[in-house]
């Protein structure tokens, strides 16, 4: 008896055989020393868009936070649970982390929502639809535009939303203590699944531009 999917069980057995065999020494390190990772990667849950694979991270390389769409509320110290701010919190003041990525992609079913708000509630709670209310106002605006397609409203919105994300995570102090610093950057990304593009955000202008790689 395993008590898991046997495709779990199958790749837990190449992980042990491979990566897991050829970086031994590099885990044992970081099980003993702790983890110090340059770089937070605030990513979607999608499972088309994982951010260890896509900038083929090693172990202890990447600090990943994944929600619906990539989103980042905006500082709200109340009595609330917040699973986003509380994982900010820990990689700014505890792991004192250099950089913040924000990663939006392509087709992204949380962006999807946003744009169709008269869609039924997957249930009572309707979580997603209050959830993707941080983009509400972007939403909105591009739903009123004729000229664009449905299609490139929702590029547009993965994009914008992004740079919302990252006007949210200036506010809060820590991140906008140490950003002012020189301490800690902000960045935003955009991965296309359907062709492996990558696109990072210019910070001067918000443009979303290709990276060069050679």
């Amino acid at each position: 008896m395993t008590y898991l999917p046997e495709r779990l069980i199958s790749g837990y057995r190449n992980f042990m055989a491979g990566r897991y065999s050829a970086e031994s020494d590099r885990y044992r390190s970081l099980a003993k020393e702790g983890q110090s990772p340059q770089t937070m990667v605030i990513a979607c849950c999608d499972s088309r868009a994982a951010p260890e694979t896509i900038f083929d991270c090693g172990p202890g390389e990447l600090f990943v936070v994944r929600n619906v769409a990539n989103l980042v509320p905006p500082y709200a110290p109340d009595d609330q649970h917040h699973g986003t701010s509380a994982a900010l919190e820990f990689a700014v003041q505890s792991l004192k982390v250099k950089h913040i990525v924000v990663m939006g992609h392509g087709r992204c079913g949380g962006i999807g929502a946003a744009l169709n708000p008269s869609s039924e509630p997957l249930s009572p709670g309707d979580f997603i639809g209050k959830w993707m209310g941080l983009v509400a106002p972007a939403a909105e605006a591009l739903s009123e535009n004729a000229l664009m397609t449905q299609a490139e409203r929702q590029t547009a919105l993965e994009r914008i939303s992004i740079r919302y994300q990252i006007q949210n995570l200036r506010s809060f102090p820590c991140v906008k203590i140490l950003e002012d610093k020189g301490k800690l950057s902000l960045h935003g990304a955009w991965f296309d699944i359907s062709n492996g593009e990558l696109w990072a955000m210019n910070p001067e202008t918000g443009d979303f531009e290709r990276p060069e790689l050679d």
